[in-house]
């Protein structure tokens, strides 16, 4: 079994999410992708939508038969690092193959990551490009380039940029 896994914050979920998944989906050989919203992205220090709610959003969006919507890391309740979630859907899955999906953004702090060397090992980085972002190295790339960000999105929700379906749930959350 191949599996993807795109890990991200979600805070909101946006139409280039959605992008990467469908590119994914086409572009990669795969029997599951597998979509894990963080608790807390470690970089980081705090969240805006609870990860219960991102979750919630996730599942209402993402409706195919490939796609699982991964709660590992809401579940734990804390910060985990993708090692760790790599471990987890190893053990769960038995994969003979992991695609690792991450923005062209977080190229440049990749090396930084939590056990790195031991992840580059583990799984294939694939990587979403993004405008302003290069896309240096020899990764398989998803050419993706809308250029809208979820930080943008938390300080001016636009309804063009959200998945149809929690459009307005977003909006009214983040304008509270």
């Amino acid at each position: 079994m191949k599996i993807a896994v795109f890990g991200g914050s979600f805070d909101p979920p946006h139409i280039g999410h959605m992008q990467i998944v469908q590119k994914a989906l086409q572009d990669l050989d795969i029997d599951m992708f597998v979509i894990v919203p963080t608790y807390l992205n470690p970089f980081k220090k705090r969240f805006a939508a609870p990860p219960a709610l991102r979750l919630r959003w996730l599942k209402k969006i993402f409706y195919h038969p490939k796609i699982h919507i991964c709660d590992y890391e809401v579940k734990r309740g804390r910060p985990t690092f993708a090692i760790e979630t790599v471990q987890f859907l190893r053990k769960r899955y038995h994969p003979t193959k992991i695609y690792y999906i991450i923005g062209s953004d977080n190229l440049p702090t990749l090396h930084e990551w939590h056990r790195y060397r031991k992840l580059s090992h583990l799984v294939e980085f694939v990587v979403a490009t993004r405008p302003g972002y290069e896309t240096k190295g020899k990764y398989h790339t998803l050419h993706t380039n809308l250029p809208i960000s979820s930080t943008e999105l938390r300080t001016d929700p636009k309804q063009k940029y959200l998945p149809k379906i929690v459009a307005r749930e977003i909006i009214r959350f983040y304008r509270q």
